[in-house]
C-alpha cells in the first residue's frame, strides 16, 4: 500500500516485503547489485504475480535471525526469499477480486500469538500500539476460525507473529506471506506512520497495520492491477492471484466493480477509517 502519490505502503507479494536497511536488532539489507535476474528467477516472479522488470538480488534479515538471500521487486517494495519463490506460485484467476495468495493458514495454526514489540530502537509508538490493538479486535470480531491473541513486549522469537518499528521514514508498512501453513511472521511498520494523519492518526495505524496482517494471513491487493494506486500491474497476463469467490471482480482492462473501501487497496492517503469493508468480510469469512 502506498499514500496516493506519495508514500510507498510496502505491498507483500509472496515472501517477504520490505524497504528497510536499519540497525543491530532491526530488518537490515544489503546493498542493491546489479545482476540480472536469471530465467529461472524471472519464471518464478511471474508465477507468483510479481513483475520481475528492475527486480534485482538482494537480503533481508529481522532481529537475529538468519539472512535471507532473495529478490527486491516493485521498486524495492517487495522481497521474496528464493527459498520461498516455488511455494508462492498463484492461480490463474488474475482479473478478480478480493485476492489471496495460494498459501494460506492451517487449521492447526489459526490461535496466533501476535506480539507488538516495545524493545529498545524498535518499539512501536503509542499510536502505532492504539492502531495495533484496534485492528486485532476488528480480526477477532469476524466470525472465522482465525484467533488473535495480543500482548505487548519483547520476546519475538515465541511470538507467530511480530509487528515493529522499523525506524524507515515515511508512512507505511511491509509484512509476509504465509508460509508453511503459518502466518507470515514479521510486520514492519514505518516510523513515520506514528504520525501520520493528524488527528487521524490512531485509524490510520489501524488501517495500515490491519492491512499488513491481512498480508500474513495470506490476503494479496484488492486494486491487483493498480489502476486505483497507480503502478505497475502485480500480475501479468492470466497469470495472477486466486479470487475469493462471493467478492466483486475487475476486468484489467475496464473497470466493473472495485471494493475501493477495502482495507487492502494498495494505497492510502490518512483518512481511512481503519475498518474492514463488506466484502473484505465475506472474504475473510470464506478462507477461515
Amino acid at each position: 500500500m502506498k499514500k496516493i502519490k506519495l508514500l510507498a505502503l510496502c505491498a507483500i507479494v509472496a515472501g517477504f516485503a520490505t524497504s528497510c536497511q536499519k540497525d543491530e536488532i532491526a530488518s537490515e539489507t544489503a546493498p542493491e547489485v546489479s545482476v540480472e535476474l536469471s530465467e529461472e528467477h524471472k519464471a518464478g516472479l511471474s508465477a507468483a504475480g510479481v513483475d520481475f522488470h528492475g527486480a534485482k538480488y538482494g537480503s533481508l534479515q529481522h532481529f537475529d535471525g538468519p539472512v535471507r538471500k532473495g529478490i527486491f521487486a516493485n521498486d524495492g517494495e517487495i522481497f521474496i526469499a528464493l527459498e520461498n519463490l516455488a511455494e508462492q506460485a498463484l492461480g490463474a484467476d488474475g482479473d478478480s477480486k478480493q485476492y489471496r495468495t495460494n498459501n494460506l493458514i492451517s487449521s492447526s495454526n489459526r490461535t496466533i500469538d501476535i506480539l507488538g514489540f516495545t524493545g529498545s530502537g524498535n518499539a512501536l509508538t503509542t499510536s502505532m500500539r492504539t492502531g495495533l490493538q484496534w485492528a486485532v479486535n476488528n480480526y477477532n470480531r469476524i466470525n472465522t476460525t482465525l484467533n488473535f491473541r495480543l500482548t505487548f513486549g519483547t520476546n519475538f522469537q515465541a511470538a507467530d507473529m511480530v509487528v515493529y518499528n522499523n525506524n524507515q521514514s515515511g508512512a507505511g508498512g511491509q509484512a509476509e506471506f504465509p508460509s508453511g501453513g503459518r502466518p507470515g511472521k514479521f510486520i514492519q511498520i514505518n516510523a513515520g506512520t506514528g504520525t501520520f494523519g493528524g488527528s487521524n492518526v490512531n485509524n490510520v495505524n489501524e488501517h495500515v497495520i490491519g492491512h499488513e496482517i491481512g498480508h500474513a494471513v495470506g490476503f494479496r491487493h484488492t486494486d491487483y492491477a493498480r489502476r486505483r494506486c497507480g503502478g505497475a500491474n502485480e500480475g501479468a497476463s492470466s497469470v495472477g492471484a486466486i479470487n475469493v469467490p462471493g467478492t466483486p471482480s475487475e476486468n484489467r482492462w475496464g473497470a466493473s466493480g472495485l471494493d475501493s473501501g477495502s482495507l487492502m487497496i494498495s494505497c492510502f492517503d490518512g483518512s481511512e477509517d481503519g475498518e474492514f469493508s463488506n466484502f473484505d468480510v465475506v472474504a475473510l469469512e470464506f478462507l477461515y
